[in-house]
């Protein structure tokens, strides 16, 4: 670790020295994929700096892919899957990783579920015994059913209620999505959490958790010929569902006309205010330039929203802009959060300024510079630990489809110009777009909730 650490230093500092214009040459991840006869993908990279390995099973099902009326299911599944198996009592992942100095942990997404842990790499073999055993021995009984869907209801009312913009949060794509299932969110909702059944869940996870739906990462110290065997042991033995895996295919349409929503909370300080546009899919080629006019704009307290609206003109307590890009078209939000003297307004003339400045005038070679430094450096760090190799190969996977393409990140984001920068911004922000004001409303929390 410290020679890699050594080696990292060097970077940022030659990083920070002569910019990205040198296009410096980050070594590519050695990968290797190959699928089982099941159709499980497997893709590894060995590396040996640190006795540890990063295991992670990826499943190409999210939030989008809830059964209608059942918003919030892939949320909720992934907390089932730390329940009991016909093999293993409750909480034996934990048992299996944090007991040997290791953690584990999942999380949901719009498109997908990753379930992960990272131990010391002589307890390889237990951690992929217990994923594969859970991929299809979990027992969805009504007892776990019923417990997990009260925990991610208490998520939902900490989370959404109880949190004075979570709300806010949520309507960014409730109100700017028309059709696709995005629109519902991750978390879900209390009525449909409340109509769901145990036949629901024991239906979804027939559905989606199966062997051709998955994808397994492993990263680390690891003999690659002894995890094969124990990979065609514990997974390839697995046998392949007949039926056919249930895909999205709904699209957004394109949006033609500006869409304003005035809504109201119970307990919110200060209005707060949302402006989104449709964002392309993660495959497009646009994406680079986008997550660089991300970091221009809102990159820390010297981008443009920060500098302008809360230090300049002091009307935002909270001014960002975030490409939240995703499998299908994601979405562009402007987001900003009054001051005591801030209007929503006054936000809103603001925001929509900071856009037109980078339509109509081309953003310096200093900022441009900046900007690719910030996202080359943070893509650098994150491959730091075999989790991080894991997780940026698990994006890969998830966003691209493809795990080598891991290795061509940095190089996109190198090649991005001034010229590409100006014409994203004049390309998908236009007045097509939906605007949120939330407010400060009348009436208590549950009847704002029944509402």
């Amino acid at each position: 670790m410290k020679r890699f650490s050594l080696v990292f230093a060097v970077f940022a500092l030659l990083l920070g020295s002569f910019g990205v214009s040198a296009q410096l040459k980050v070594p590519a991840l050695e990968i290797k994929e190959r699928t089982l006869n099941n159709g499980m993908r497997v893709v590894t990279h060995r590396d040996t700096t640190s006795p540890t390995v990063s295991i992670h099973v990826w499943y190409d099902v999210g939030g989008k892919n809830d059964p209608p009326g059942r918003s919030g299911f892939a949320h909720m599944f992934e907390h089932m899957m730390f329940k009991a198996t016909k093999n293993m009592p409750n909480e034996k992942m934990d048992r299996l990783t944090e007991d040997v100095g290791g953690f584990n942990n999942a999380s949901t997404w719009p498109d997908f579920t990753n379930y992960y842990q990272v131990v010391p790499s002589n307890h390889l073999e237990p951690i992929l015994w217990a994923e594969a055993d859970r991929m299809v021995n979990l027992n969805v009984d009504e007892a776990s059913f019923s417990s997990e869907r009260d925990v991610v209801k208490e998520e939902y009312r900490q989370g959404v209620l109880a949190n004075p913009y979570g709300l806010f949060f949520e309507m960014l794509d409730s109100r700017s999505f028309q059709k696709h299932p995005y629109r519902r969110g991750v978390i879900g909702n209390l009525e449909e959490l409340d109509a769901a059944t145990r036949e629901d869940a024991e239906k979804f996870y027939r559905a989606f958790y199966r062997p051709d739906n998955a994808v397994l990462i492993v990263v680390g110290d690891f003999d690659q010929k002894q995890l094969d065997g124990w990979t065609d042991k514990y997974f390839g033995s697995i046998k392949r569902p007949e039926s056919a895996i249930p895909r999205v295919t709904i699209e957004e349409p394109e949006w033609t006309t500006e869409r304003r929503y005035n809504e109201t909370g119970p307990i919110v300080p200060f209005p707060a205010v949302g402006i989104t546009y449709l964002a392309p899919p993660s495959r497009h080629a646009d994406v680079p330039a986008l997550r660089t006019a991300q970091n221009i704009l809102s990159g820390g307290q010297s981008s443009r929203l920060y500098r302008e609206l809360v230090r300049n003109q002091k009307i935002a307590q909270e001014a960002s802009f975030q490409a939240d890009i995703r499998v299908d078209k994601g979405l562009l939000q402007f987001i900003g959060i009054a001051s005591e003297v801030g209007t929503a307004e006054r936000i809103e003339r603001s925001l929509l300024a900071e856009i037109k400045k980078m339509q109509d005038t081309p953003v310096s070679a200093a900022e441009l510079e900046k900007a690719k430094n910030q996202l080359v450096s943070r893509a650098i760090r994150a491959r730091e630990t075999n989790d991080g190799k894991a997780i940026a190969i698990e994006q890969a996977v998830a966003y691209h489809g493809d795990p080598l393409a891991v290795n061509r990140e940095v190089e996109r984001l190198q090649a991005v110009t001034i010229a590409d920068v100006q014409r994203v911004m004049r390309q998908y922000f236009k007045d097509n777009r939906v605007v949120i004001y939330y407010l400060q409303g009348g009436g208590t929390e549950d009847e704002d909730n029944e509402n």
